[in-house]
């Protein structure tokens, strides 16, 4: 259909999209997993357009294709590899990016941020889930939600990257880019840099990955009165990305249930592993 050559590809990652590296082709190949964020395919093809138009360092869309492009059942967007220099990105790279994407106006007919329709989602889509973990974050959901319905921003509204960290920089041959940009909206910068800090608190991340973020961009969240209610969307998204596969990745399980478990008890001190 598209004339790439499959054989030998490399699965790169396998939450809520399995994404491939060709080895006879530089190109990266992202399959939507769950049926509920399909719609985010779309949607990535938009953005990366728009970075494009707007000159923001991003990983681009393989040309010439009608993308994305339905396969069967599947979605999927076919993306020029970069080739990757030895240097690690840095909290400064994400936040001189960052900074770019902050100074956009949203494109014409992006999503507003509404951070726990994913939550939702992935419980909707949730391959294995007790049905007392299904009430406690739908109803959690809830809770959040009219607490962001209340906080005042700091920062103008913007175009958000949505899912900001270290982990969706590529440092290439001609500097840092951008990637993954299925969680991209318009609404408040404060949500890109908190990633790092619950990072920070919960991953025990070096505290000065997220010094470095805010000396860059030139705001702490942490220190806005709102932060403690965007760490809580936070954590219910991170604690819920694994539930689409669950029954095809039951390594996570324990983790999921120690997660599930601090949230109920509103621990926000204990130390989290990152899924694997």
């Amino acid at each position: 259909m598209v004339g790439l050559d499959a054989r030998g590809a490399t699965l790169l990652r396998f939450t809520n999209n399995a994404v491939y590296a060709l080895a006879a082709e530089p190109v990266v190949v992202r399959i939507v997993g769950s049926r509920k964020l399909r719609y985010r395919a779309h949607k990535t093809v938009t953005v990366a357009r728009y970075f494009a138009e707007h000159g923001v360092p991003a990983i681009e869309l393989l040309p010439d294709l009608q993308q994305p492009l339905q396969v069967g059942e599947h979605l999927v967007t076919f993306w020029r590899r970069v080739r990757h220099t030895d240097r690690a990105p840095t909290a400064a790279d994400l936040a001189r990016l960052l900074r770019k994407v902050h100074a956009l106006p949203p494109p014409a007919g992006i999503v507003s941020w509404s951070p726990l329709d994913d939550v939702r989602d992935r419980v909707a889509d949730a391959e294995e889930l007790d049905p007392g973990d299904r009430r406690f974050l739908l109803d959690r959901c809830v809770e959040v939600e009219a607490a962001i319905s209340r906080l005042e921003f700091a920062l103008p509204a913007a175009l958000v990257h949505g899912d900001a960290h270290p982990g969706n920089v590529i440092v290439g041959p001609d500097g840092p880019v951008l990637c993954d940009f299925d969680s991209s909206c318009a609404g408040p910068p404060e949500w890109d840099l908190t990633p790092l800090a619950v990072g920070q608190e919960r991953f025990g991340d070096p505290a000065g990955r997220y010094r470095m973020l805010v000396d860059a961009y030139g705001f702490d969240v942490t220190k806005w009165a709102g932060y403690a209610v965007l760490r809580a969307a936070r954590e219910l998204k991170l604690t819920t990305s694994v539930l689409p596969i669950l029954r095809s990745h039951p390594g996570v399980r324990a983790e999921l249930r120690r997660r599930l478990e601090d949230l109920r008890a509103g621990r926000t001190g204990t130390r989290w592993a990152r899924f694997r």
